[in-house]
């Protein structure tokens, strides 16, 4: 991977976006595209960049999208002696929260804290199989009371995992967030490959959306707004190559084997075989998986939106989804992105994608 891309993903990694709370992950996205895409923000916070096409006749419409927030936690009670109590965004396990780093991001800066934890010899020897639920779990910031944790912290103040990006060993690094920074990575190098080697039949638009955690909300309207022809949503899926994973419920899916194409009632089935045709021309390593049902993804909302948009997914192998440690494969990354420019390249007014 060049160096300027891996600074951006390693920039969009480190600023924080809770659902609701995306504005510092979005302004690295937009920072980033403005050189070589018009770029706009929307009153939801969806970053929305456009490469047009050639040609003065009105062209087909193409939306990339991938979200921007990540899991993480919400402030909601600071007790007497400064202990911060938190709820959670998103999908997070109560299980890995304890004893954990945290950053709570104020008006005023980032303070750092921990997640407290009852030592082991304390325990009761029922409350070691237990888990502690999130209602009771506190974040410790050094504090002695309530006042002075005041005069640092807010109700309502998002807090993410202390964690940044870490080469591991070979092409494969790990952070928490790459569901979805990575798609939102993977979107804007798109465009700005589109944008430096021309020729486009197209109007493509790269957008990072926001609160896909939360309801799939940023792809819900930024999909009204470009009103696309076709779209593709980017994101990240299991990996079935972990020894605690059963393949049954996600396929054969590993990291470093290319992007994984999905197949479902989700995706368009024309569009679905130009992508993997084009894999196949061009010599992209792809992996298959089918989705008998709604996604759960932001081209769920795109496939219903107005009249109907014909959408595909384009997926990078993860690991560990939804921990403060997951882990891809940056040779994925960059397949995806070389899967989504021959695409795109591909999509002009004579393509029809209506399923006969």
């Amino acid at each position: 991977m060049r160096a300027e891309s891996l600074n951006f993903l390693r920039q969009l990694i480190a600023a924080p976006s809770p659902s609701g709370y995306e504005q510092p992950a979005q302004r690295v996205f937009r920072s980033y595209i403005e050189p070589f895409a018009e770029a706009k923000t929307d009153v939801l916070g969806n970053v929305i960049g456009l490469v047009r096409g050639t040609g003065t006749e009105e062209l087909p419409r193409v939306m990339l999208v991938g979200h921007s927030d990540e899991i993480g936690f919400q402030i909601k009670y600071i007790e007497d002696r400064g202990f911060l109590y938190f709820g959670a965004i998103g999908g997070v396990d109560p299980h890995i929260v304890p004893g954990q780093r945290v950053l709570v991001h104020g008006r005023n800066g980032t303070i750092p804290g921990v997640v407290g934890k009852k030592p082991i010899h304390l325990m009761e020897a029922k409350d070691r199989e237990t888990v502690v639920k999130l209602d009771s779990q506190y974040i410790d910031i050094g504090v002695g009371s309530k006042k002075e944790a005041e005069g640092l912290v807010r109700v309502g103040d998002p807090v993410t995992f202390s964690v940044e990006l870490l080469e591991l060993e070979g092409d494969r690094v790990t952070a928490r967030g790459f569901d979805d920074k990575a798609g939102s990575f993977v979107v804007a190098e798109v465009l700005r490959r589109i944008s430096e080697e021309g020729g486009l039949s197209s109007d493509l638009f790269g957008v990072s959306s926001v609160q896909e955690e939360v309801g799939l909300r940023g792809g819900t309207t930024s999909s009204y707004t470009v009103n696309p022809h076709v779209g593709i949503c980017v994101e990240v899926d299991f990996c079935t190559d972990q020894p605690d994973v059963e393949k049954k419920h996600n396929g054969e899916v590993a990291l470093g084997k290319g992007p994984i194409i999905p197949r479902g009632a989700n995706v368009n089935p024309a569009l679905f075989e130009l992508l993997a045709e084009t894999a196949e021309r061009e010599k992209i390593p792809v992996q298959f998986t089918g989705i008998p049902k709604a996604t759960g993804t932001d081209a769920n909302v795109m496939q219903i939106s107005r009249g109907g948009v014909a959408t595909a997914l384009v997926k990078i192998p993860l690991r560990y989804m939804h921990t403060p440690v997951e882990v891809l494969s940056l040779s994925d990354l960059e397949q995806s992105v070389n899967l989504l420019v021959a695409t795109v390249r591909r999509i002009s007014k004579e393509n029809s994608f209506i399923p006969v």
